[in-house]
């Protein structure tokens, strides 16, 4: 196991998506440096205020990377819209919990289309309601900023969240894969590392980067120092 790092295409070139994959690649990075997953943000302009992308786009994505992609969907009635997703061969198909009808059939259905199931909470929304749900389901995506728009502070108060999280894994309560998105930074992934972080999504830190690949390398290298799980 070593620490994760996710790059939200949210913060790239949206006119050359296959390149901008490409260049977190581990033929950019060096191999075994480049990215672990590939960050996809869908929002519909309803669950939140932002219009990104859908899943023509995932699907000509999928076309263009060997990069596992890890779609975020921030989009009302994810019940009838997720399985498509996992359809189409997303790795990984993270839904929200303020959104789902039946987030337990849910997570049943993404599994049987083909995909990792994955739950997200708001920054406001408590974890403890959730965590016979979340038994049901293989990542739990923290959001560290309010869903809708790349480029916001990292809220460090869900780290708090995180703990708790990381806590009902460590004793066998839970089975996931602890996620986080929002303002993860070379200024902050390590306080996200040391609460117990397993995943991180970066946008900015990455595409913003003069050397995306190398962003990557250096992101997972601060989070290995961070937490002795990977540092030894």
């Amino acid at each position: 196991m070593r620490p994760l790092i996710a790059p939200s295409i949210l913060s790239a070139d949206f006119a050359h998506l296959a390149d901008e994959a490409a260049a977190v690649s581990d033929r950019a990075a060096g191999e075994g440096r480049g990215a672990d997953w590939l960050h996809v943000d869908v929002m519909d302009a309803h669950f939140v205020p932002n219009l990104t992308l859908g899943l023509p786009v995932v699907e000509s994505l999928l076309k263009a990377t060997d990069i596992p992609l890890d779609c975020h969907l921030m989009i009302e009635d994810p019940d009838r819209w997720a399985p498509g997703y996992a359809e189409a061969g997303a790795y990984n198909v993270t839904v929200h919990v303020e959104a789902a009808t039946d987030p337990v059939m849910l997570a049943k259905n993404l599994r049987a289309a083909g995909a990792k199931a994955g739950l997200s909470v708001k920054p406001g929304t408590p974890l403890d309601p959730y965590v016979e749900v979340l038994k049901h389901y293989d990542t739990l995506l923290v959001m560290s900023v309010e869903p809708g728009f790349g480029g916001q502070a990292f809220m460090p108060e869900v780290l708090d969240k995180v703990r708790e999280a990381r806590r009902l894994v460590d004793t066998g309560h839970l089975n996931v894969l602890v996620e986080i998105d929002g303002g993860i930074s070379a200024s902050t992934i390590e306080a996200a590392a040391e609460a117990g972080v397993d995943c991180f999504v970066a946008g900015s830190a990455v595409y913003g980067a003069d050397d995306p690949g190398r962003a990557v390398a250096a992101l997972r290298e601060q989070a290995v120092s961070a937490h002795p799980r990977w540092s030894g």
